[in-house]
């Protein structure tokens, strides 16, 4: 008996794929429902929420400086530059002016934080795709990078360092020199990665014309960061609105050409580039001088070897920085993932009124289904991969 045959009229019935909440290319604990028919993707529902915690109601349960710590578990891969924009974020309503050795050492580790991400987005990212050393080299980068975050916080991950008003206290001796011997050697780590992955036939065959965003597309999609970026689009935060002292730093801003995969993949390790050159920039030019100046303000009980120390360290622990107005505040950053921003209001407390955080990732995984279209299935863990999507900041 011969077997049956598919002739014109043969209609082919989709069906529906569950990718997650547990598979390995998901990134995070994300749910996928893969409408398909055979190999081509019809429709992508991903369903956000699985990880939400209510991040933003316990802050506003919190003084000013409990709440700082929420801030290194939302996108747990960038974990001061987090920080940074809650503290700018507070620093506005309060008014604070930041010492401008603090701001030097906030950009060094917002850096140092752009490399720690990229570095696992991409060597993920070709872990997901078949290809496993520059993971491991990747790896052994960042272990050096996380020791900085010990030895500034006494933490690997979530290190609490950025504080209103400047940061928790001055970096130790000799750091800055083993931050630049880093730097020397790492720009050849980058150009290892580059020469194992950029020219290689099966890496180009997996991201060239996946995922493609035009520009118009990236922009109606509210894409930021490197997603809109490699669509050619000359946005980032650090140029078009600067804060710190990224005004006084000469970088350049990678830029892609077509809008897929592999454009987003060279825009990030060109990025890490650039941020070696913003470190060896601040290394270079650093002044020496206090590190907080809402601590400065009273400084005169700091110095006094008395109760009246003792008081003082309990009060600005306990109950944190007052606000004696009716403010709001907005403040965005370039974090590695895109547009980061922080909402805070205050009603003449020491915690906030409202909390509202804007994560790039979220705006990115609601664009997963217009990337997805008419793609392969092996293509979603692809455009995945490439979204760099990391699910504390985007479930919170």
């Amino acid at each position: 008996m011969s077997s049956p045959t598919l002739t014109d009229k043969t209609k082919l019935k989709g069906f529906n794929l569950n990718f997650g909440p547990q598979h390995p290319s998901a990134h995070g604990v994300l749910r996928l429902i893969v409408k398909v028919q055979n190999e081509k993707i019809l429709m992508a529902d991903p369903h956000i929420g699985l990880l939400h915690r209510g991040t933003e109601k316990l802050i506003e349960n919190k003084n000013y400086l409990q709440a700082l710590p929420y801030f290194d578990r939302l996108d747990y891969v960038s974990m001061m530059i987090q920080e940074h924009a809650y503290v700018l974020s507070v620093e506005n309503i309060k008014n604070l002016e930041v010492p401008i050795r603090a701001r030097y050492i906030r950009v060094i580790f917002s850096e140092i934080t752009r490399i720690l991400n990229h570095l696992m987005s991409v060597t993920t990212h070709a872990l997901d795709v078949g290809a496993v050393t520059p993971f491991l080299w990747a790896f052994e980068e960042r272990e050096k990078l996380l020791e900085f975050y010990e030895k500034v916080s006494g933490a690997r991950m979530h290190a609490a360092f950025f504080r209103p008003g400047g940061i928790s206290e001055d970096i130790p001796l000799n750091l800055l020199n083993e931050i630049y011997i880093f730097c020397t050697q790492f720009i050849y780590r980058i150009n290892e990665i580059e020469d194992i992955l950029t020219n290689n036939r099966i890496w180009k065959q997996r991201l060239i014309n996946v995922g493609v965003i035009t520009k118009n597309d990236a922009e109606n999609l509210g894409f930021s960061g490197v997603m809109l970026r490699a669509s050619g689009v000359f946005f980032d935060l650090r140029k078009t609105q600067p804060y710190e002292i990224y005004d006084n730093i000469n970088f350049n801003i990678p830029i892609g050409h077509y809008g897929d995969s592999f454009d987003r993949y060279l825009i990030r390790l060109n990025e890490m580039r650039q941020s070696v050159y913003i470190i060896l920039e601040c290394l270079n030019n650093i002044p020496v001088g206090l590190v907080n100046s809402y601590v400065q303000l009273n400084k005169k009980k700091l110095e006094l070897n008395s109760m009246e120390t003792l008081i003082h360290h309990f009060h600005y622990y306990s109950e944190g920085l007052s606000v004696s107005d009716n403010l709001v505040s907005y403040v965005s950053l370039e974090s590695p993932k895109g547009e980061f921003s922080v909402f805070l209001s205050t009603n003449h407390t020491n915690k906030p009124n409202r909390c509202r955080i804007k994560a790039p990732g979220f705006l990115h995984l609601q664009g997963l289904d217009f990337m997805c279209k008419n793609m392969f299935i092996s293509d979603l863990v692809t455009i995945i991969g490439t979204q760099d999507i990391v699910f504390g900041e985007i479930d919170r």
